[in-house]
């Protein structure tokens, strides 16, 4: 199907069926529960899972297939972002056009930044990446203010030149971004019994861009130029002794990645026409380091998981506060209760990375794999509970050398 393999369509039909259903797969609790602190299904944080999904994608093209670890992706993800919100300043509100010119502004800007880090590899690599990335923000915080609007950030105003749209909509407020008159923030609930699943325009538009974002890696990763990309980081050293000049591979997946970024990053504009200097920091830059590692560099589905994972927590955890323990552990004695929620109260709220670091750290130490590794040995004690039972004699299996 669609020129993949079995196994591979396998999996992007998983990846279809869980952002097409994930409103229903993200409010799994009633909406009146005390447990509905968890539900996810709406559709601000939605859309930012598939957008860091397709952020992750991309950084993993080049770090999970190269071995090139870089630490300045974010300043695609923010050039991506003012390059959108200028189009909806001077064009038009269709988010197509904005979305187009984020990947080809990031494409151009990864072609010069690449082009001057991958004269140098490993760590050295890095701290290049890293200081473009910090070079970028500084400049779009204070030296660039005209283009960028400093620290207050790129946004609509109602004196935009705006060829292709309107200025200001008849009651005087700013248009909003839509595709062909399907406003993005148009949202339809759907009531049942006492949940309540919301369809928003936005989320799907993101899901359909993180749908062909992935089929593009699936073909990449099983490419000969995905194959070639695995050879510079099984040994690059070597492939440059049989005479064979390996930049241009390493510069064509920095730049497919940072148009990834800028894709990600014109997205997150169209959804909110907002750009700021905050979207180029290296904490943006470690945090989809962050997401690939934990997901599993190098595997197709692991960065998605790994974005959504970090989203969840952020957005989740980092909600939950001390009135809202007192309200799960009412059950409890005042003491016991108090006692329960002091030992709690570190890890929630504020601490959320308290929580995420420890997990991190667990993955790393247990699941070096990442998500995707643990969820292949849960696999693995199926199959064998499986042959147990069907009596089949394990303990002379063997398993195939590579």
């Amino acid at each position: 199907m669609f020129g993949l393999a079995k196994k591979d369509a396998t999996l992007l039909l998983v990846v279809v069926g869980l952002t097409l259903l994930a409103p229903f797969i993200l409010n799994p609790f009633p909406t009146d529960s005390a447990m509905a602190q968890f539900n996810a299904g709406y559709p601000d944080l939605m859309q930012r899972f598939v957008i860091f999904g397709i952020f992750a994608i991309g950084f993993n093209i080049l770090f999970g297939l190269t071995g090139y670890l870089s630490f300045g992706h974010a300043a695609f993800l923010g050039v991506g972002s003012y390059s959108a919100v200028w189009m909806f300043k001077l064009l038009s509100m269709n988010v197509i056009p904005a979305i187009a010119l984020s990947v080809v502004v990031a494409g151009l800007f990864s072609l010069l930044i690449g082009y001057v880090s991958l004269r140098r590899s490993g760590i050295y690599f890095s701290i290049l990446t890293l200081a473009f990335a910090q070079m970028s923000f500084n400049l779009a915080y204070s030296v660039l203010t005209p283009i960028t609007n400093g620290e207050t950030g790129l946004q609509l105003t109602l004196n935009d030149p705006r060829v292709l749209g309107i200025s200001q909509t008849a009651d005087g407020s700013i248009p909003v971004t839509g595709l062909f008159g399907l406003e993005m923030r148009s949202t339809y609930t759907m009531d049942v019994g006492a949940w309540a699943f919301q369809f928003n325009v936005g989320y799907y538009l993101c899901a359909v861009a993180l749908l062909v974002a992935f089929y593009l890696a699936i073909r990449i990763f099983r490419s000969p130029f995905g194959l070639m990309l695995r050879a510079v980081k099984s040994n690059q050293q070597r492939m440059n002794y049989t005479g064979l000049n390996t930049r241009p591979y390493t510069l064509a997946a920095f730049v497919i990645s940072g148009m990834y970024a800028g894709l990600a990053g014109g997205l997150m504009a169209s959804m909110d026409p907002l750009a700021g200097a905050e979207r180029m920091q290296w904490t943006a830059s470690g945090e989809v380091v962050l997401m690939t590692i934990l997901g599993g560099a190098g595997t197709l589905i692991g960065p998605v998981l790994g974005a959504g994972f970090i989203k969840y927590f952020e957005n989740i955890f980092s909600k939950i506060n001390d009135n809202v323990l007192h309200g799960w552990f009412s059950f409890m004695p005042d003491g016991l209760e108090n006692f329960v929620i002091t030992i709690i109260h570190p890890f929630i709220g504020k601490g959320w990375h308290l929580t995420l670091g420890l997990l991190f750290m667990m993955v790393v130490i247990f699941l070096p794999g990442g998500l995707v590794e643990g969820g292949q040995r849960i696999a693995v004690l199926f199959k064998r509970g499986k042959k147990d039972d069907d009596g089949a004699d394990t303990s002379k299996a063997t398993t195939p050398a590579e």
